[in-house]
């Protein structure tokens, strides 16, 4: 490693000493996560990230913590959770169900038709072999001379940069700590300066509780381990750190480097697993070959050079995508974070707050889910746990999809290529699982999953038997392919959703009353029934999400079919099933049902709100198209109301962005922003989001994050429903904060990006790119003209808002404005 002083970021940090020096501290308020104390918990501190290694900077100058990850660090590995006659108790089963005996079917669903074994081992699978995602370990810096008190501290993370800046003051002497993960290097860099020369001493380390053991080799420190599977030996793993000086003494002794005196000093770390992203079933490379190649290619830079690479790998990502809010109010510029939160909700002005918030959503996708890896799990990639709460999988009845739902409008659904890679895995196992359970063609995937081709139904009939998780999934290729036309991707994941159609469309049964097509049995996640005998239970026929899910798989597995020019007799017969599939009905509360019947719920506020598929994620409710059912939907989450986990406030604000209502979605996203002291145990009903912007569903899952952006998104622009009609500014609160604004990078269906400006809350002007050229259908206000690049008239509104359409060629682009 050469060591190297940059003098961009140095004068921007003397800058930066001398304000603190006043007491001031000029902050971007948009792209900083700024702290005024060292974090004492995992949720105060700065998450970094590069898709496959992450940390989180506590920043403590007396002895700092730094907690470490690697994404594909899970325990277990591939099991046999099939119980392969299970299909035998099918049929008695759904003839339990359609005698309206539910009762007996759940009880021999329980019995029969589960996981194998102990499946996710309820949640504690660390040492079962479904296996948890696990931390790393710790890196540990542990400073001397630390008897006179630290003052004008400050912990930043710049969100445009992805570098996490630590300050304090000591002795009269600045100290400067900044730390970035790198996506081109797959490094961690550490860099510390000093204000004067001489002034740098600690001892630092890597440690981990168990499975692993840390030494020396040569001016590295290594730790070598392997985690459980099950009683067996399983996925192997390696971390390596290293210690550049300038100035002063470096000492490797033991399993630590002591520091001494050093005017400079940078700390490189890298880890890796044997896990295999091609194929789980076969071990990949050597983890220590894999670190010590990369701590070799770190050492042939300078910082400066891994920094600028690095800076502009995430920016490459970063830009794509900007959304502004005008004003702030001068005094938020000195504020913590957590200030700005506990401001934010007196319901005082702050523009930028929601602009952050939307920022800090992309950064966590473009940090946690990058291509060649595994897609970010229920946190990410971040954890402290070796026992993760839920074992950090991947829950296919939301969490896995929420967490992709910002993708592809905010420009990074080449970021989705984790998740598709990881639903084409399933694909073998899922077809085991559908044979198994169901005597059934095609693939099915359940309720949970794990990196090692779990699809097996859970080991709890109350939640476990959801079986539209693997079909849910496929909405996300689909949705690839509308955002980009791109019809290789889409002819290389055709097999995938047909097949999950298929399953589908040969399980389906007959239902008594109205001989619809039923799935059986089947839950509405997570939720519970009550039925007119009194009976309370999960275990149901024909639920309206699964209904919904089976209309959007075969509808666009017909469309995908007809763009293929494949598969038309297949397409044709599936169409007739789609025809017959159970409709959504609304109840005598004017709700939509839930359940096949007008059922009613044993926790009418219940988190979940499945029925509502069919208006978000998926578009077949739109107030434009289908009126009734909107209204319908309205009166759901009224019903509903407002509270809920971290995630189900953040569907909900999406909800209420597709219905047009962006002054209740806005006071959604106030609730999940409400600021949680992480000491606070909190119920299912409270969520909220801890100092550090995680989302506290309790505890933290990053879907709420990401699912709140996405209902941000969804305020400022939709593309869905026929013809994918793009819509600005469809659900903009009425908020003063939100009055004036711009947006640059989003995504619409059919291949285009939209910018546009707004003022007193009205669309000003804007552009839209064609990426593959195609009609265009754009909804806008009176008096507006479309322009072509040459400055020529191509479609207007007269005096009335309306939908105009225009033939939009490859790579042009088209302006908007007032007439």
């Amino acid at each position: 490693m050469k060591l190297y002083r940059n003098i961009f970021l140095v004068a921007l940090g003397n800058t930066f000493i001398l304000a603190l020096s006043t007491g001031a501290f000029a902050q971007s308020s948009d792209v900083t996560v700024y702290f005024k104390k060292p974090a004492t918990s995992f949720q105060e501190a700065l998450p970094l990230g590069n898709g496959r290694i992450g940390a989180l900077i506590a920043g403590n100058p007396n002895k700092d913590k730094i907690t470490l990850n690697e994404i594909t660090l899970w325990s277990g590995g591939v099991q046999d959770a099939d119980r392969e006659n299970a299909h035998q108790y099918l049929k008695p089963i759904q003839d339990y169900l359609l005698k309206g005996q539910n009762k007996e079917a759940q009880e021999l669903l329980q019995k029969q038709f589960v996981a194998k074994g102990s499946g996710s081992a309820s949640g504690n699978g660390k040492d079962a072999p479904y296996g948890a995602y696990q931390t790393m370990g710790n890196l540990l810096i542990n400073w001397k001379d630390t008897t006179a008190a630290y003052t004008n501290y400050s912990r930043v993370l710049n969100l445009e940069k992805a570098i996490a800046t630590t300050q304090w003051k000591r002795n009269g002497v600045t100290y400067s700590q900044e730390a970035l993960v790198s996506i081109p290097g797959n490094v961690m860099m550490i860099k510390i300066s000093a204000s004067e020369k001489g002034k740098i001493s600690f001892n630092t380390s890597i440690n981990r509780k168990e499975n692993a053991t840390v030494k020396a080799e040569g001016q590295t420190l290594m730790m070598n381990g392997q985690l459980p599977n099950g009683k067996e030996a399983g996925l192997r793993f390696a971390a390596g750190l290293q210690v550049q000086t300038k100035g002063g003494k470096k000492i490797v002794k033991g399993n630590e480097i002591e520091v001494i005196n050093a005017d400079e000093c940078i700390l490189i770390w890298t880890a890796a697993t044997d896990y295999n992203v091609a194929d789980y079933n076969k071990r990949g490379a050597d983890p220590v070959v894999t670190v010590k190649k990369n701590l070799t290619a770190a050492e042939k830079l300078t910082a400066a050079q891994i920094e600028k690479a690095h800076v502009d790998a995430f920016g490459s990502f970063f830009n794509r995508n900007r959304f502004s809010l005008k004003g702030a109010p001068s005094e938020v510029a000195a504020l913590s974070t957590p200030e700005r939160m506990e401001r934010y909700a007196k319901q005082l002005s702050d523009p930028q707050f929601p602009v952050l918030y939307y920022n800090f959503g992309r950064y966590l996708l473009i940090s946690s889910s990058q291509q060649g890896s595994l897609p970010a799990n229920l946190q990410g990639l971040w954890a402290e746990e070796y026992q993760t709460p839920w074992n950090g999988d991947y829950h296919l009845n939301i969490n896995i999809q929420m967490n992709y739902w910002l993708a592809e409008p905010t420009g990074l659904g080449d970021l989705a290529d984790p998740l598709h890679h990881f639903i084409a895995g399933l694909v073998k196992p899922g077809s085991k699982t559908a044979k198994a359970y169901y005597n059934a063609p095609g693939w099915v995937a359940h309720v949970i999953a794990n990196p090692w081709g779990y699809t097996s139904p859970g080991e709890g009939a109350d939640w476990g038997s959801t079986l539209t998780g693997g079909a849910w999934l496929c909405e996300h290729l689909w949705e690839h392919y509308k955002f980009t036309n791109d019809k290789a991707f889409l002819a290389k994941y055709y097999p995938v959703f047909k097949e999950a159609a298929t399953f589908l469309s040969a399980i389906l049964i007959e239902e008594p009353e109205h001989k619809w097509l039923v799935t059986a049995p089947s839950n509405s996640p997570e939720n519970t029934y009550i039925m007119p005998n009194g009976f309370k239970g999960q275990t149901a026929m024909g639920p309206t999400m699964d209904m919904q899910i089976c209309r959007e798989i075969f509808g666009y597995s017909i469309e995908a079919a007809k763009i293929l020019g494949k598969d038309q007799e297949w397409a044709k017969e599936l169409a007739g099933i789609r025809k017959r599939l159970a409709p959504n009905q609304i109840g005598a509360a004017g709700d939509i049902n839930e359940w096949l019947n007008d059922w009613k719920d044993a926790e009418p506020t219940h988190r979940h709100v499945s029925q509502l598929y069919g208006l978000h994620p998926y578009d077949e409710i739109t107030p434009w198209d289908s009126p009734e059912l909107a209204k319908a939907a309205h009166e759901s989450l009224t019903q509903r109301g407002d509270g809920g986990t971290g995630w189900s406030k953040a569907w909900k604000i999406n909800h209420w962005a597709r219905l047009g209502d962006g002054d209740h979605a806005l006071k959604l996203f106030k609730q999940l922003v409400t600021l949680v002291d992480p000491s606070r145990k909190l119920n299912m009903h409270s969520g909220g989001t801890y100092p550090n912007l995680f989302c506290a569903h309790p505890p933290f899952q990053i879907d709420g994050n990401f699912g709140g952006t996405s209902g941000i998104a969804e305020m400022l622009m939709q593309s869905h429903g026929q013809e994918n009609v793009i819509r600005l500014l469809p659900a903009l609160p009425s908020d003063q904060d939100w009055k004036d604004g711009s947006i640059k990078g989003m995504r619409a269906r059919n291949a285009f990006v939209v910018d546009f400006d707004w003022e007193n809350s009205a669309l000003k002007k804007g552009n839209i790119l064609a990426l593959n050229g195609g009609n265009c259908h754009i909804d806008l206000p009176a008096n507006m003209l479309v322009k072509d690049r040459q400055g020529k008239v191509i479609a207007k509104t007269t005096d009335k808002q309306a939908v105009i359409s225009f033939k939009a060629v490859k790579g042009a682009s088209y302006s908007f404005e007032k007439g």
